[in-house]
C-alpha cells in the first residue's frame, strides 16, 4: 500500500488509490481531532462560542475533503472508510461532550448510539470487519442535518437575541437527523445481510472441506 498519492484531476472512468496520505485523508484526520478541542471547549471553560466555531469548521470540511477527493483525483479506499467513520465517532463524542454539560439528555446519545452498535454487530458477524459499504443518500442528509443542528443548539446557550428561536430550529434538525439516522441504520443493515450472506455461507463451506480433508 502506498503512503502518497498526487493524482491528476480525475476523470469520469477515475478508479480508486491504496495511497493512504492522500490531502483529503489528511483533511479528514485534522477534522476529527477538532472533537477534543469541541470537548475541552464545552466541558472545560464552557466556551460555547469558540465551540460553535469549531463545530462549524468541523462541518465545513466535511464536504471539503470530498470535494479535493474528486477534484485532484485522489479518492481512495482508505478515505472511502474513514471519512464515513470519522464523522459517525465525530458525532458520538460530540453528543456525549452535550449530555455531560447538560445540553441534552441521555436519549439523544442512545439514539445515535443504538443503530451503530447493531450494525457494528452485523458487520462482525457477515465480514469480520467493515462491510465496505457505499454512503446512502439518506446518510449523507442525515450527517448534513446533525451537523447543522448540532451547532445551532449549542448556539442557543449563548446569551443571544432570538436563542429560543435557534433552539426550536436546532431541535427540528436534529429529530429529523435521528430520523434519517435509523432509516439509514435500516438500509446499512439490509445491505449487509444481502451482501455478508453468501460470504458467510462459503465461509462456512470452506471450513466443512477443510474439516473433511
Amino acid at each position: 500500500m502506498r503512503l502518497f498519492n498526487a493524482g491528476a484531476r480525475p476523470g469520469r472512468g477515475q478508479t480508486e488509490t491504496d495511497a493512504v496520505l492522500t490531502l483529503p485523508n489528511v483533511i479528514t484526520i485534522l477534522r476529527f481531532l477538532g472533537v477534543p478541542l469541541f470537548m475541552w471547549l464545552v466541558l472545560g471553560p464552557r466556551e460555547y462560542g469558540w465551540a460553535v466555531v469549531v463545530l462549524a469548521v468541523m462541518g465545513s470540511t466535511d464536504w471539503v475533503d470530498g470535494y479535493i477527493a474528486r477534484r485532484l483525483g485522489q479518492t481512495s479506499t482508505l478515505g472511502r472508510v474513514l471519512d464515513p467513520a470519522a464523522d459517525r465517532l465525530a458525532l458520538l463524542a460530540v453528543a456525549l461532550t452535550l449530555v455531560l454539560a447538560g445540553v441534552v439528555q441521555w436519549w439523544y446519545l442512545a439514539a445515535l448510539l443504538v443503530p451503530d452498535v447493531a450494525l457494528g454487530i452485523a458487520s462482525l458477524f457477515y465480514f469480520h470487519s467493515h462491510p465496505d459499504l457505499p454512503v446512502s443518500k439518506v446518510g449523507k442528509v442525515r450527517t448534513a442535518l446533525l451537523l447543522v443542528g448540532t451547532p445551532l443548539l449549542v448556539l442557543s446557550k449563548l446569551a443571544l437575541p432570538g436563542a429560543s428561536l435557534y433552539s426550536a430550529v436546532a431541535w427540528s434538525l436534529l429529530v429529523l437527523g435521528l430520523l434519517g439516522h435509523w432509516v439509514a441504520a435500516m438500509d446499512y443493515f439490509r445491505a449487509i445481510v444481502v451482501k455478508g450472506r453468501p460470504i458467510r455461507k462459503g465461509r462456512r463451506g470452506d471450513g466443512g472441506r477443510e474439516a473433511g480433508r
